[in-house]
Formats: structure tokens, C-alpha cells, sequence
């Protein structure tokens, strides 16, 4: 018989890791929580999981920061990055980091599933050149991601007022769900 897989599930959202921690029960998969930078580490101490599907934003510290982490402590691990706020710069930045792939929430179990498979062929690219509100939203996240997440540094090295940062962040989350 083949030995279960299991899995590293790491974010804040305590509702949504135990809604997938029971989804991939029922494909078979078992699963440890962690719901913090130091939680994860602490797991990684005593168990040796196959995967880790890892959140990009874990109350108030990084998941781009954890990530090379995870992979000292366990450098066999496929680490899987979610997010709900998705980007180019940080899918690029968690690639560099050692993830083997970036998806954005809400996802379902058979897209984290998959998610974790080779590519069968070239992604698509877009024909078209990305719109001005995408470029600068794409700006706005690599800026932010050099800023550690921090608003007000972000807002200042944009040269932009800190709530007008917060407007945009806020209406490109309501506009992403």
C-alpha cells in the first residue's frame, strides 16, 4: 500500500484551511495547519510533508518571506502559493523564491490539485499589450512587495497619499472577486 501524501497548509483564514484540510481528506490527503510564520516553522520540526499550499498574506507578515524558509528547513518540499490579491510581480518574485506555482483565491481542491502538476505544454500568453490600470496595478504590487507590504512606505516611494494607495488596492480587490 502507498505510503498517504500529506500536505503543509499555512494561512491566516482558520475557516478556509479547515474547509481544505477536509476536502483533501477526502481525496486522501492529510494535512497539518499552521496559521503563522512560526506555526509552520514548528510543523516543518517534526513532519516531513510532500506539499505546501502557503498564503501570501498571513496577517501582517510575508509569505514571499516564509518561503525560502519552508524550503531551508525542507528542501524537498513543493510549496504552492495562494493569494487573493494576485499579481505578476509577486507570482514572479514566488517563482525566484523556490514556489512551483502562484494561484489565486478562491480556489477549488482539483485547481490545487492540478496546480502541483507540470505543465503539459506552454501556457498561453495574451496577444494583446496588458491595459494602463493593469500596468499600474502591476507596479503598485512590485513596489508594494519591495516595501515588505508596508502602505505608507509603498505610498510614499509611489509618491502618492496613503489613503488614495488604500482606495486602489481596495477597489482592485472588489474588482478581482
Amino acid at each position: 500500500m502507498a505510503e498517504q501524501e500529506h500536505w503543509l497548509l499555512v494561512d491566516d483564514d482558520q475557516a478556509f484551511v479547515q474547509i481544505l484540510a477536509r476536502s483533501l481528506d477526502r481525496h486522501g490527503i492529510t494535512s497539518s495547519q499552521a496559521h503563522s510564520r512560526e506555526q509552520a516553522l514548528d510543523i516543518l520540526k517534526t513532519t516531513q510533508p510532500d506539499r505546501c499550499v502557503l498564503d501570501l498574506n498571513l496577517a501582517g507578515d510575508s509569505g514571499l518571506q516564509l518561503l525560502p524558509e519552508l524550503l531551508t528547513q525542507c528542501p524537498e518540499l513543493d510549496v504552492l502559493v495562494l493569494t487573493g490579491y494576485g499579481s505578476i510581480a509577486t507570482a514572479v518574485e514566488a517563482m525566484r523564491r523556490g514556489a512551483v506555482n502562484y494561484l489565486c483565491k478562491p480556489v477549488t481542491v482539483n485547481q490545487l490539485l492540478s496546480g502541483f502538476e507540470p505543465l503539459e505544454s506552454a501556457p498561453d500568453l495574451r496577444a494583446e499589450p496588458p491595459s494602463v490600470e493593469e500596468m499600474e496595478w502591476e507596479h503598485i504590487q512590485r513596489v508594494l512587495n519591495e516595501n515588505d507590504g508596508n502602505i505608507s512606505a509603498t505610498a510614499r516611494a509611489l509618491n502618492m497619499h496613503r489613503r488614495t494607495l488604500q482606495r486602489k488596492l481596495q477597489k482592485h480587490s472588489r474588482w478581482r472577486q
